[in-house]
């Protein structure tokens, strides 16, 4: 784990970027907040406001970022409002919030505009509950959520916009489907029964701190779409519950809410949150852990006993989407890795036909994006095989083969890199035989995917620098057939 996060890439410092800007953003309106006559909890509210629309929001583009940013307020003040009329009222109250779990996993059928209003709307009505937000409070936290989005997105759009200096994020879309062939369809219902129980289970457990248990609820089934990856995404949650809780222990606890220290802590437990959350899901679990902890030390009410009991409401959650998962409408792990690997390969051929069409002299052909997109479909395979690879996975044998597919991935993406890099010298040779070799990986395309047999060709002596990429990539894909289906014809994993 440490070395996940402490060696994992970080092509042009996008992490880094992306955290400091987080602290910059948050800070900047809860100074606002305060400057506005704001109390603690208002600027509590407010600098959670900031942090979600700098955390939740990755549209492909710039402008797609700004629209999405301008509509979190029209989502998540009404749901504040709800959350206050019905704070008086304990069944209308558990109702509305799992009704807003199941709209704001269900809006993710609209992509990343609808998870961001999804998750943005959620964790309102979970940070009201928080600061047990009434009627009376309504007009601060309302002014509140406006200017601090208005804060952070000054600083994301105007201070520090580094994404105008990149190419538009590729974002794949999510699988399709209609009704409850819909994986987000399915996993609103799965999230809704497993936010039921949660929400039943975490009241007998406390009556004043339930809503952290449908909080972890919600947050396993956040980027994930098959059982396997919910099971996962449980295990590392409560791992890093438990190790946060130990740093807050040691941090949180002796600072008895002081001010100087709390400001310093909750900045490095922000920057945290940021840095890891793309490499590691315990790490960035730590910091959210430290980062509550602190606020409630603000708010005066931290002890070990609330420390543990935020343990026991955690694992409540988890074992709520668990259940949920296994038993409502599964999504097997099988069905989604192999819709990822499909589309992967199909991917791997797009790469290939517009590097070759670059090399054959054809002005218009561009093979970057397609390799953009390739990167970002590989990271989902990588997902969704995470639960086979994972170091508690007792089926060693599907764990060898799990691996092997994700190596031979690896080297098909590090030939179309090459393979890319030399189209794009102007010197290139247009050698003829590339048209050749570009219909044998086709070839070699449609027989993985269609379950058939790949032969491989010799690879002729002294070929061009293409030439040579194009066979690497035609024997790491004649490879993969072994390790996607057993002996016997079974997939890499079972139903």
């Amino acid at each position: 784990m440490l070395k996940r996060v402490f060696t994992a890439p970080d092509p042009g410092r996008t992490r880094l970027r992306f955290a400091a800007r987080a602290v910059l953003g948050i800070g900047l309106a809860v100074v606002v907040c305060g400057l506005a006559g704001h109390s603690l909890t208002g600027a509590v509210t407010g600098g959670l406001a900031a942090l979600l629309a700098l955390f939740t929001v990755t549209d492909a583009t710039v402008r797609g970022q700004a629209v999405t940013t301008a509509l979190l307020p029209a989502v998540g003040l009404p749901v504040l409002t709800a959350a206050a009329v019905l704070h008086d009222h304990p069944v209308a109250r558990d109702l509305a919030f799992l009704a807003v779990v199941g709209l704001g996993v269900y809006a993710r059928r609209w992509g990343p505009r609808g998870h961001s209003l999804g998750v943005f709307a959620f964790m309102t009505y979970f940070v009201a509950q928080f600061l047990h937000a009434t009627t009376g409070r309504l007009p601060e936290l309302y002014a509140s959520v406006l200017l601090s989005v208005l804060a952070a997105a000054t600083v994301r759009f105007g201070l520090w916009c580094y994404e105008r200096r990149l190419p538009p994020a590729v974002v794949p879309a999510p699988p399709g489907g209609t009704g409850l062939a819909r994986v987000t369809t399915r996993q609103a219902v799965q999230a809704t029964a497993g936010a039921g129980f949660a929400l039943v289970v975490g009241q007998l457990v406390s009556g004043q701190r339930w809503y952290w248990a449908v909080g972890a609820t919600w947050w396993v089934f956040v980027n994930t779409a098959s059982r396997g990856e919910t099971l996962v995404r449980g295990f590392r949650r409560v791992l890093g519950t438990v190790i946060g809780i130990g740093l807050a222990l040691l941090v949180a606890v002796p600072a008895h809410g002081d001010g100087p220290s709390t400001a310093l802590v909750v900045a490095v437990a922000v920057f945290g949150v940021f840095y890891t959350a793309a490499v590691s899901y315990t790490w960035m679990m730590l910091w959210v852990t430290v980062l509550a902890a602190m606020l409630y030390g603000l708010l005066g009410v931290l002890t070990p006993d609330l420390l543990a009991l935020r343990l026991v409401e955690t694992a409540v959650g988890a074992l709520g989407a668990v259940l949920a998962v296994a038993f409502v409408l599964p999504v097997t792990t099988h069905s989604v890795t192999d819709a990822w690997i499909q589309r992967a390969l199909r991917c791997v051929h797009a790469c290939t036909a517009e590097a070759a069409a670059r090399l054959a002299g054809t002005a218009d052909a561009d093979p970057a994006p397609t390799v953009a997109e390739l990167e970002q479909l590989l990271a989902r395979v990588r997902l969704s095989v995470a639960p086979l690879v994972h170091p508690l996975n007792p089926m060693l044998g599907r764990k060898r083969r799990a691996r092997r597919v994700l190596d031979l991935l690896d080297d098909c993406a590090r030939e179309i890199r090459g393979l890319v890099a030399v189209a794009a010298d102007p010197e290139a040779s247009h050698d003829a035989r590339l048209a050749a070799a570009c219909w044998h990986v086709e070839a070699a395309v449609e027989a993985l995917t269609g379950g058939r047999d790949i032969a491989v060709r010799t690879s002729p002596a002294g070929t061009e620098p293409a030439l040579a990429h194009l066979h690497g990539l035609e024997r790491a894909l004649a490879e993969l057939a072994a390790p996607l289906r057993t002996p016997s014809g079974s997939p890499l994993v079972g139903a």
